[in-house]
């Protein structure tokens, strides 16, 4: 993820810490197996841990404090992957970092039902976290956890609708997205006692470049090579997703998109993909997500951390906008 040895050496602590509490917390319950057996397997899928990681990142170079923010990164954790289960039986998709999704392996009943669980557990896991943050961190988790439902409302609805603006759009990927990556970088800051001016400005660097990192996603979803992404390509199209790809093809050439939705779901992939790239969607969606990235150091700067800190987030940013999965 990171070039610099020393910030390698940090990810790899804490992923080990995560990792083994996380075993541990898993391991706590196993039956009814038809009901932990689903989450044990999507847990072990992997992924790129990303929101655990900031989560302790935050703790460390707020306070020094990575292990008090381990609760928190579990609940974190856990929900966004609560939201991913629940996410595959909305979408209908049969694939997840590039194995069958729980609701495919293991009966559509038992998708909702582990996903249910996983929330539980969630709020199980930050009943943990110390106890000076809980109150704050419950009220912000709970904020939170509504608005990424929003979130996937207004994705959702906006299926379903001829027509949907950037802002529009913006607004719905902050909620469904950016907002659980901004409550991950402020969770760590406040589980290690931070100031609330640091918890803050750390949430909105989380958010910013959670917009950029959901832009790149849509682009990885359209463009990605999908033995790295781990996904079928052109998902968000054949699910008539209004992505930022999507919308801005419909401002360029109106007509020619409206014409798609008559091809068969293959077809239609590949010629939005060709309108996408014949008005040069593909290098402008970089170029946006590269605007939130800016916006993000923006808020970075004002969170006041060291320069290591500073370094590391940075490069995390970096990670993020130009990744290929």
């Amino acid at each position: 993820m990171f070039s610099s040895s020393q910030h390698q050496a940090l990810l790899a602590d804490w992923q080990k810490q995560f990792n083994q509490a996380l075993e541990q917390f898993l391991n706590q319950s196993k039956e009814p197996a038809r009901l932990y057996g689903p989450i044990q397997y999507f847990m072990h899928l992997g992924g790129k841990r990303l929101r655990p990681l900031l989560c302790m990142a935050s703790g460390h170079f707020c306070s020094q404090k990575a292990k008090e923010a381990l609760p928190a990164a579990l609940a974190i954790e856990l929900f966004h992957n609560f939201s991913l289960v629940h996410d595959d039986i909305m979408d209908q998709a049969p694939l997840r970092r590039g194995q069958e999704t729980v609701h495919i392996k293991f009966g559509l009943a038992s998708g909702i039902l582990s996903g249910d669980r996983m929330l539980v557990q969630a709020w199980q896991a930050l009943e943990k976290a110390p106890n000076h943050a809980i109150p704050m961190l419950l009220h912000r988790f709970n904020t939170t956890a509504a608005e990424v439902c929003e979130g996937q409302q207004l994705d959702m609805d906006f299926e379903q609708r001829k027509s949907v603006s950037t802002p529009e759009y913006e607004h719905m990927i902050r909620l469904k997205t950016a907002v659980l990556l901004g409550f991950s970088l402020e969770a760590g800051a406040l589980s290690g006692g931070a100031a609330s001016q640091t918890a803050q400005a750390l949430y909105r660097f989380g958010v910013d470049i959670g917009i950029a990192f959901q832009i790149k996603d849509d682009w990885l979803d359209a463009f990605g090579a999908i033995q790295e992404v781990g996904k079928q390509t052109g998902g968000d199209i054949l699910a008539r997703k209004k992505t930022w790809l999507w919308i801005k093809a419909l401002e360029c050439d109106q007509k020619a998109m409206l014409a798609l939705d008559e091809l068969a779901d293959q077809e239609r992939v590949q010629a939005t993909l060709a309108l996408f790239r014949k008005h040069a969607l593909d290098q402008k969606a970089l170029e946006l997500a590269g605007h939130w990235k800016e916006k993000a150091m923006e808020a970075l700067g004002e969170a006041r951390l060291s320069k290591e800190g500073n370094d590391f987030f940075k490069a995390f940013a970096d990670f993020l906008v130009d990744r290929n999965y």
